[in-house]
């Protein structure tokens, strides 16, 4: 069991059961000290190895308890006894590096079957009363329909451009602005540049 360990300040601390005692073979403290050395890897799993070393009963100097390997990492507890947990259970390399999540922490808002059905309402007809989908007006749409219970608009934009629905077209887009003329400025100059370039052709 680990001793009490004098913490910041002059106060006590006893901590729990050593559970996932660390036992270190010659080859691996070779390796994880030549990894500290080294500097070139992550900052963090180099801090996963000096929680071995420093956790290893075969060390040197003598193993230190988990609260003394986190006064002189300053590292929170839990996280030390995380490390040498998974360094027991599954070995050297879980416990070096960050592991792998399966799934995304925040499920998507928006998942393929919904990205479909917002990109078919882009391109219905825009409600009455608008020449065009607004963010604002699908956004309203999606949650009338009930495909979402709530949906930030920068989500939908995101979602939009990612699967290259046009942005802002009367006809098929959505345009994140209040409901704009038909005729838009850039229209009028194309058109008035492809005039010009046609009376002087025919003269």
């Amino acid at each position: 069991m680990d001793v009490a360990t004098t913490l910041a300040g002059g106060r006590m601390a006893i901590s729990t059961p050593n559970l996932y005692p660390v036992f270190l073979s010659p080859k691996q403290r070779e390796r994880l000290e030549a990894l500290t050395r080294r500097g070139h890897a992550p900052v963090r799993k180099i801090r996963h190895a000096q929680v071995l070393l420093l956790s290893d009963h075969n060390r040197p100097k003598g193993r230190m308890t988990r609260l003394q390997v986190s006064e002189v990492l300053k590292m929170h507890v839990n996280t030390v006894d995380r490390i040498r947990r998974r360094f027991v259970q599954e070995g050297e390399s879980p416990a070096l590096d960050r592991k792998v999540r399966l799934t995304p922490p925040i499920p998507p808002k928006l998942d393929g079957r919904r990205e479909a059905q917002l990109v078919a309402i882009c391109c219905s007809e825009a409600p009455k009363g608008h020449t065009r989908w607004t963010l604002r007006l699908l956004a309203d749409e999606l949650i009338k329909r009930r495909i979402v219970t709530h949906i930030a608009m920068e989500t939908i934009r995101k979602t939009l451009k990612k699967t290259n629905c046009s942005l802002g077209v009367r006809s098929a887009g959505a345009s994140p602005n209040v409901t704009a003329p038909a005729s838009s400025r850039k229209w009028k100059t194309s058109w008035t540049s492809m005039r010009r370039r046609t009376v002087k052709t025919n003269r």
